[in-house]
């Protein structure tokens, strides 16, 4: 059953199921060469606890993700086309469509990162991931969304931190998501990957803000790993999804595990790449990922 929407954030994340260790895919990820999570579920579920299926509703859900439900395996939606930091972008038709996609896979909740998917009409290859503007009425608005889509919906909603290299507005990113949080009383899904970019483009320590950020509303978490690349005298990170995370993704990630009592899922986000350049990091991750006491 799906939670309440109208009920407090501590009551609906009660009734959400433990996931685990996952990993996520997006529509045609899984090409030659890249990580079969069907084969690897059914060899690792400690590995693979669910997956978490990135879409839009242009291209729809591949083959692979729909069989990964149809085995009755656990599953999230992770939306690739809603700008949720804009309300005109929440139309009635696309919360229904994305609501019956997230259904149809049987998916825990709904999550996706808070920021631009695309500019103007939602048309296929307008595709771009803009942050928010880190400033309380972007906040405010973002959090209004959450809640909307929340409650039109009936699915949980956790934004995710995006990538970026340049921020606009006068907000730490975990200031702002903060207050995302607690004005629409909702959970939050930290990529600590994407802090990792953040804090390192900002000149910040890998934990710089995370003292005052609710690390007890983290319900998801995402950990992958980024290429370093040089760029007019500064060295730049890709978030690409490379095999191996960042120093500062592990610290960041063996900080917040520990302490997110919420926390019912973390996904490895390594589909792209062969097995075995992933095993390594499946085991070292198998050893944090435990059940909140």
């Amino acid at each position: 059953m799906l939670p309440a929407p109208s009920r407090p954030f501590a009551n609906r994340v009660a009734a959400l199921p433990w996931l685990g260790l996952g990993v996520s895919t997006e529509f045609g990820a899984g090409g030659p060469g890249a990580l079969d999570v069907v084969a690897l579920r059914r060899e690792r579920p400690d590995w693979v606890g669910f997956l978490e299926v990135g879409a839009d509703l242009e291209r729809g859900i591949d083959a692979p993700a729909r069989a990964f439900a149809a085995a009755g395996w656990p599953t999230t939606y992770h939306f690739l086309d809603l700008n949720l930091e804009e309300g005109e972008d929440l139309t009635p038709e696309w919360i229904a469509e994305t609501a019956a996609a997230a259904r149809s896979l049987g998916a825990a909740w709904l999550c996706g990162d808070a920021g631009l998917w695309h500019v103007g009409p939602r048309e296929r290859g307008h595709g771009v991931l803009l942050p928010p503007v880190l400033c309380a009425d972007s906040a405010r608005e973002l959090a209004a969304n959450v809640r909307r889509l929340r409650e039109a919906s009936g699915f949980e909603v956790l934004p995710e931190n995006p990538p970026a290299h340049l921020y606009l507005g006068d907000l730490h990113l975990l200031d702002y998501f903060a207050r995302v949080a607690d004005e629409a009383d909702c959970g939050l899904l930290l990529d600590a990957a994407h802090l990792a970019i953040y804090q390192r483009g900002t000149g910040r320590a890998p934990l710089d803000g995370l003292d005052g950020f609710p690390i007890e509303r983290v319900v998801e978490v995402h950990v992958a790993g980024g290429t370093e690349f040089p760029f007019e005298g500064r060295v730049f990170v890709d978030d690409d999804h490379a095999p191996e995370p960042l120093p500062e993704t592990w610290r960041i990630l063996e900080h917040v595990l520990p302490r997110a009592r919420a926390l019912r899922a973390v996904v490895y986000e390594c589909e792209r790449n062969p097995r075995a350049a992933v095993e390594p990091v499946f085991e070292r991750l198998g050893a944090l990922v435990r059940p909140p006491a």
